[in-house]
């Protein structure tokens, strides 16, 4: 019986640990072409709004572009101070444009959160993000970078 249980939870370990170590993992996306720092606040009540400013780092440029979004089933506020990679990024007119993410967010006062942004011309954008406030979020999710 202690074996089958050991057994158990070692497999749900694994099936856990897993996708969160693959969700990590760029995998077939190379090395990152460049590199992105955004700043955004959500104000949500069922439906959501986001909005902020970034920077992207590409070539040895820096280029600034805003932020704008929609969140599903979410309510509270929060700020987002996030650092990620930017992947499959072959030209600077590809950055542009509507990325779709499906995670979640719990915060209340401070959290940790990562997310995997994709857009229309296959630019992946992987995010590790400090939020504060207090917000509770899940569902799909649409965000807008426009560079300036």
């Amino acid at each position: 019986m202690r074996m089958a249980f050991a057994s158990s939870l070692l497999l749900a370990g694994a099936m856990f640990s897993v996708p969160a170590i693959a969700a990590r993992d760029p995998g077939t996306s190379g090395h990152p072409a460049g590199y992105v720092t955004i700043v955004a606040k959500a104000a949500d009540v069922g439906i959501g709004f986001t909005w902020g400013d970034g920077t992207l780092k590409y070539h040895g440029h820096t280029y600034h572009f805003g932020v704008k979004g929609v969140d599903v089933a979410a309510v509270g506020y929060s700020k987002v101070v996030g650092h990620g990679r930017v992947y499959n990024l072959n030209s600077l007119h590809d950055f542009d444009g509507t990325y779709a993410a499906a995670n979640g967010e719990a915060t209340l006062g401070s959290g940790l959160g990562g997310r995997i942004l994709k857009n229309g011309n296959g630019v992946e954008i992987r995010i590790d993000d400090v939020s504060k406030g207090a917000r509770l979020a899940g569902a799909a999710q649409g965000i807008e970078l426009t560079l300036r």
